[in-house]
């Protein structure tokens, strides 16, 4: 028996094995590189347009992140198109969809030089695509289209295998859950929003969502600020029965006091005086949906009773109006402060807190979450690269090791930024379509691991605070104190103008400083435009 023989069998009696489906398809690009001389190899399934990694050997980690259209990506698009394996010449005009990104050629001064693609089929159906690539530009000649078209088939069946065996696995688990609180069976989940990682703590998120998600139950989404509460949100309604009725979104912080209750309640004509019309409230627009409280620990105190009749009874009144109206809406709120503390200060009604409270689902920290930083890193560089019509991005491996490493105080928002900056600067000088590569210097130190005794300074001040014998959540509030004080002073009092350097409403800014301490120093008749901490 031959190597080539050796191969397809070991594929085959894999299809037999109970293996995870990643397991599945990592042993099966093992067996195709004893018979294929090639530096990297990938699976990829077609999903729409689009083709998803989803095993690889020698590629860049972040390229788990990536999404490759085909219109973008022509040599995946004529695998595609012809449905039979496609052996590219070595001087094929066509970019290689890993130009720059295999891990033998990390410094991206060699382009791929040998390239083929076998379609995965599911009967005469394309399903995905296995590729393979060598730097040698004769490294595949030798190979026969007959092993290719087994290969494919025996690969295409290996991917339906596994999609089995995890259909079956996430059926048993959700009936387990289904049993555990008296409800039906759980739809398949539709996507309303994707959630990126594999790291147990985001497992375990995927598990509360696909729990909660059935119920209507009310959802609390509890976690830092840029951890992605909005995406758990999304998806808690995108996996629930109502998926097809609409979701509508609150920010409550960006809501002024006078308007909030018509916003969420409406109101009728002549209830106030620019009341001209009747207008329906949020809860209305969500009837039969689901409605998304952001930052619903912002809201006053006055529209806290009527929030909580409209959880418990299913009722709301416009104002000015003496006629209860009933409506059916799934209430999720997210926050990222504290509710319990808010209740135990009186600032937040204690009974409103446990209905909403009813399902808490709390979002990990970037940095409890480390080992998702390359597949983040390589789904926005992806985002990017689309964005701004670049050729193929990749980070070098000192690069990767600091966003690891970071300390991550902006979450998944911040390495997003973070990383389009970095991208625009790696970018300047090279020629459009070459490749990428991202490396330390890119990232200005803006994304620097947590050493103690780390002062954080204000941007044209000499003060700084200091983070010796802090917690984090104390290190953030004395900033927030500091950046305000340093703007409200930088503008001579100006609210306004502080608000607008912080991106923020001025409204906002106000109240954000009452809850800080911070109040006006003033001297004689006059207000100095200063603050000061108000102990």
């Amino acid at each position: 028996m031959d190597l080539q023989d050796d191969a397809l069998l070991s594929m085959a009696l894999d299809l037999t094995a109970s293996l995870p489906s990643s397991d599945r398809l990592s042993r099966l690009l093992d067996a195709l590189r004893r018979v294929i001389p090639c530096d990297a190899a990938a699976v990829l399934e077609l999903t729409g347009d689009e083709l998803v990694p989803i095993a690889t050997h020698g590629l860049a980690p972040e390229i788990l992140g990536r999404r490759f259209r085909r219109r973008e990506h022509p040599r995946l698009d004529v695998v595609v198109a012809k449905g039979a394996p496609v052996l590219f010449p070595s001087d094929s005009p066509l970019p290689d969809p890993y130009d720059g990104l295999l891990l033998v050629n990390p410094d991206a001064t060699r382009d791929v030089h040998a390239c083929l693609g076998c379609p995965l089929l599911e009967g005469d159906e394309v399903v995905g695509v296995l590729t393979a690539d060598a730097l040698e530009p004769g490294a595949f000649d030798a190979i026969e289209e007959r092993f290719l078209w087994m290969l494919g088939a025996l690969a295409g069946a290996a991917m339906r295998t596994g999609r089995m065996f995890e259909a079956l696995e996430r059926a048993s688990r959700r009936h387990q859950r289904v049993a555990r609180v008296l409800q039906r069976d759980a739809a398949a989940r539709d996507g309303g929003g994707q959630i990126l990682g594999t790291s147990p703590a985001i497992q375990r998120v995927r598990g509360e969502i696909e729990l909660v998600a059935q119920s209507d139950f009310s959802v609390l989404v509890t976690g830092e600020t840029g951890v992605g509460k909005e995406l758990v949100a999304r998806s808690v309604h995108g996996a629930s029965a109502r998926r097809e009725e609409p979701l509508i979104y609150v920010n409550c912080a960006a809501l002024p006091e006078t308007i909030v209750e018509s916003e969420l309640f409406g109101h009728i004509r002549g209830a106030f005086t620019s009341a001209d019309a009747d207008r329906a409230g949020k809860f209305e627009v969500a009837d039969g949906g689901t409605l998304f409280l952001d930052e619903v620990g912002e809201l006053p105190p006055s529209v806290q009773p009527k929030l909580l009749r409209a959880l418990q009874e299913g009722e709301i009144q416009r104002v000015g109006s003496d006629r209860p109206m009933r409506v059916d809406v799934r209430v999720v709120a997210a926050t990222n402060r504290d509710l319990r503390r808010e209740v135990d200060e009186g600032r937040f009604r204690a009974d409103l807190f446990h209905r909403l409270n009813m399902y808490p689902i709390h979002v990990p920290p970037l940095r409890e979450r480390r080992s998702d930083i390359p597949l983040l890193a390589g789904f926005f560089l992806d985002l990017y690269r689309r964005r701004l019509g670049l050729g193929p991005l990749r980070l070098t491996d000192a690069a990767r090791q600091t966003l690891t490493a970071a300390n991550w105080p902006g979450n998944v928002r911040e390495l997003d930024h973070l990383l389009g900056r970095a991208v625009l600067r790696a970018s300047a000088g090279v020629r459009r379509g070459a490749p990428t590569v991202i490396g330390p210097a890119h990232l200005e130190g803006e994304a620097r691991a947590a050493v103690p005794g780390t002062v954080i300074a204000a941007p044209t001040d000499a003060a700084a605070v200091t983070l010796v014998g802090k917690t984090l959540k104390e290190a953030v509030v004395e900033t927030k104190r500091l950046m305000i004080t340093r703007a409200v002073e930088a503008h001579g009092g100006n609210w306004a103008a502080a608000a607008r350097e912080l991106g923020m409403a001025r409204g906002n800014l106000h109240h954000m400083a009452r809850r800080l301490g911070l109040q006006p120093v003033a001297s004689g008749s006059a207000t100095r435009p200063s603050l000061r901490h108000r102990s």
